[in-house]
């Protein structure tokens, strides 16, 4: 295993470890949504990480590639966007 791309991996999670400890500085109801937020940074580490050299740059990819999967779930099911 290619020990850069392995760091970007450790880097990914680090990103989540600090964004897991500014959760506690949000106010209660914020809370699940940086709790998401961080598993969806974390959620294709393993395979993703391999083609960003800098572990912020893949955390928020994740964040985005999850974001729209869940957008085009919502909209196979028909559902709005809420704006707010």
């Amino acid at each position: 295993m290619d020990n850069g791309k392995e760091s970007i991996r450790i880097g990914v999670k680090k990103t989540g470890m600090r964004w897991q400890r500014a959760r506690q500085t949000l106010d209660r109801e914020d809370r699940p949504y940086a709790d998401r937020l961080t598993r969806m940074a974390e959620a294709h580490a393993t395979r993703g990480a391999s083609a960003f050299d800098d572990p912020l740059e893949a955390a928020v990819y994740s964040v985005f590639l999850e974001m729209l999967k869940e957008l085009e779930r919502k909209k196979d099911r028909g559902e709005g966007i809420r704006a707010g």
